[in-house]
């Protein structure tokens, strides 16, 4: 078992069975067996791409240290998208049903929003919970919302074929999740429209980055290239080797496009 899970030195490496029987020499047979009870037990996991670390490798040290990578990877770019947008800028996270805020940055009308670092809200009712469930399978979709989308109470006005509306809508529109403002008027008392994309990896989503601030609809759609370039920027920091295979290096930097007028002009 030390044999084949050495061999995976980063989140995103990818192993196949015979890559794996190669570099640690095990009979066929006996690494299959190995690695079918290291899936089992999630220390890896099996997708078509092959073998990767599995939820309980990655939580090694305490489920935070994920978090903590992805907020260092983000890092950069969301100071740099607050300072160019003026607005609010949250980092989140998928767990289970729920969306959790990872990172919050803002001036002070930032100090006006409920949310902080580990606010959860329920993930179909956010901007930034939509865009990871975009791209979830829709069976993942339904077995994590089903119990909720059931009771009015958790609901809020969604089911489960609106939400499937909603998440292939998010798809075609290349990840962008818009919110007019109806969630934070709930929440605030205040309309503030937002927009979110998901920060991808190899296996799915692994995070969201969403703006949201006092302007108007238009703006935030004139926004909305910023956020996608600062999700993109910091995929390539968590996942190198993938974006290697596709001939883009990962990078730290500033975002590439300037704003054209202030985004308070609402």
């Amino acid at each position: 078992m030390t044999l084949i899970l050495d061999m995976f030195e980063h989140r995103s490496t990818r192993l196949s069975l015979v890559e794996i029987c190669n570099h640690s020499g095990l009979p066929r047979s006996t690494a299959h067996r190995i690695l079918e009870q290291l899936v089992k037990l999630h220390w890896l996991e099996h997708t078509p791409s092959g073998y990767c670390l599995g939820r309980r490798s990655l939580g090694l040290g305490g489920y935070d240290g994920q978090h903590g990578e992805i907020r260092e990877a983000a890092a950069d770019y969301l100071h740099d998208l607050q300072l160019r947008t003026g607005m609010v800028v949250h980092l989140a996270a998928l767990e289970g049903a729920d969306e959790i805020y990872l990172d919050k940055l803002g001036g002070p009308f930032a100090r006006t929003l409920e949310s902080r670092v580990g606010f959860r809200s329920l993930a179909h009712h956010t901007t930034g919970g939509r865009a990871m469930l975009a791209w979830l399978p829709p069976e993942e979709v339904e077995s994590l919302l089903a119990r909720r989308l059931a009771n009015p109470a958790t609901a809020r006005g969604w089911d489960l074929a609106g939400l499937y509306r909603e998440l292939n809508r998010i798809r075609q529109n290349r990840g962008l999740s818009f919110d007019r403002g109806e969630w934070t008027n709930i929440m605030v008392g205040r309309m503030l429209p937002s927009v979110a994309t998901a920060i991808r990896g190899p296996q799915g989503p692994v995070a969201a980055i969403c703006l949201c601030g006092e302007t108007n609809f238009a703006t935030m759609e004139r926004l909305a290239p910023l956020v996608a370039d600062a999700a993109t920027r910091t995929a390539r920091v968590l996942f190198p080797e993938a974006a290697r295979r596709h001939g883009v290096p990962g990078q730290r930097g500033t975002l590439a496009r300037p704003i054209a007028s202030s985004p308070r002009s609402a």
